[in-house]
């Protein structure tokens, strides 16, 4: 699967907590727990008091998460 120049320019844009959890179903506390034991993007420093995500880093971590279900799924149907 290719993806456009478009589409990378668009997936290199850093979000907010609010779109990260709008994404992908997790609370704000739930993010945090999961990037400390490294189940989960790390942010990064916008200032003293602001941080954001790599989009593409959380959309690939949705991608892997999709993945495993259907690995699992595949793996009970057998």
């Amino acid at each position: 699967m290719t993806t456009s120049k478009n589409q990378q320019i668009e997936n290199q844009r850093l979000i907010r907590r609010k779109e990260v959890q709008t994404k992908t179903g997790l609370g704000a506390s739930s993010i945090y727990a999961m990037m400390k034991n490294g189940e989960f993007p790390e942010c990064l420093n916008l200032s003293e008091r602001r941080v954001a995500w790599i989009e593409s880093e959380v959309d690939q971590w949705i991608a892997n998460r999709i993945a495993q279900h259907k690995a699992t799924n595949a793996v009970m149907e057998a």
